[in-house]
């Protein structure tokens, strides 16, 4: 089984950011509020540039690009080419995704919820996702994927995994092939995400952290077949550590990986003989994942490819 793991948006490396942004606030106050949004974006797309140069010198292969990279993009009375002028931008960005090999993706935020009651809020939702698919194509990534919860538990949690399968049968085939769904920490369990992912055939993504905070089945392995068997490409699984043990700090993320915990669900994993991309979601970012890989060198037999892959048997 081979592993790849990845890291979220920032890294603690590099002193720059592609999540600069502009609220709509100061945007109204602003007599140039368009050279203004002009230049954030060419800020964050040089600085997305210099991050995935990075994690293609540290053999990085796996990496989540910030949801923030277009300011106002999807705000209703912010008009403005976000693709066309930033073409070189884009290109490079896709030379440098496609000629080495790096799997992107985004995680749109809480915004995002296509079960609301409101349509309002659905229509809005579907807007935000067509804002991270035009990206998706301006920087040509092939395997594209957009990475969702369910949403709202408005009425209860049947009417509300209905409302998500009428809502998703209504978008466009092209987005429909792009979301994949990720169990979350407090309403919508792993048998959950699972119902809707075989119903509507797409990629289901274990988000470890979030199962062991809220459960039907605590052990994982009644699970893993299923969730597997979503994919036809590389499965993709989320990672992290609980801040605390305490009942009040357990859902928070850690800013660092518990080693031990995570050798601990690999070696359930490499039963199953598929190869994973693991996003580490904490807060030290590559720190973290670069301070994980050590650990596991320490601790294991694992045969290293890379800085940041390697086999479990």
């Amino acid at each position: 089984m081979r592993i790849r793991l990845g890291y979220v948006a920032i890294t603690n490396t590099l002193d720059i950011t592609s999540s600069k942004t502009l609220t709509y606030t100061n945007y109204q106050k602003l007599e140039d509020a368009g050279n203004r949004i002009d230049s954030v974006i060419r800020d964050n797309l040089t600085n997305l540039i210099e991050i995935l140069k990075y994690n293609v010198k540290n053999n990085i292969h796996f990496y989540r690009i910030t949801s923030k990279l277009i300011p106002l993009a999807t705000k209703d009375d912010v008009k403005f080419d976000y693709i066309k002028p930033y073409k070189k931008y884009y290109d490079e960005i896709a030379y440098l995704i496609n000629f080495n090999g790096i799997r992107v993706d985004f995680h749109p935020d809480q915004f995002v919820v296509l079960n609301s009651t409101n349509k309002i809020v659905v229509q809005k939702s579907i807007d935000i996702l067509e804002y991270h698919y035009k990206l998706l194509e301006a920087m040509n990534v092939k395997d594209k994927l957009l990475v969702l919860h369910v949403g709202s538990n408005t009425f209860g949690k049947k009417n509300s995994l209905t409302r998500f399968i009428n809502s998703f049968n209504k978008l466009p085939s092209y987005l429909k092939k792009c979301i994949a769904l990720e169990n979350d920490d407090k309403i919508f369990t792993i048998d959950d995400v699972l119902y809707l992912c075989e119903r509507l055939s797409i990629p289901c993504i274990l988000d470890y952290h979030h199962h062991i905070c809220n459960y039907i089945n605590y052990d994982i392995r009644l699970y893993l077949d299923r969730i597997l068997n979503t994919w036809t490409n590389t499965p993709k699984m989320h990672f992290s550590s609980p801040k605390s043990k305490l009942k009040r700090e357990f859902r928070s993320h850690s800013d660092y990986i518990n080693g031990d915990d995570f050798i601990s669900f690999l070696e359930v994993l490499k039963n199953y003989k598929r190869d994973i991309d693991i996003m580490l979601e904490v807060k030290s970012h590559d720190d973290a994942l670069f301070r994980l890989i050590r650990y596991i060198k320490y601790k294991t037999t694992y045969i290293f490819d890379d800085d940041t892959t390697f086999n479990t048997n």
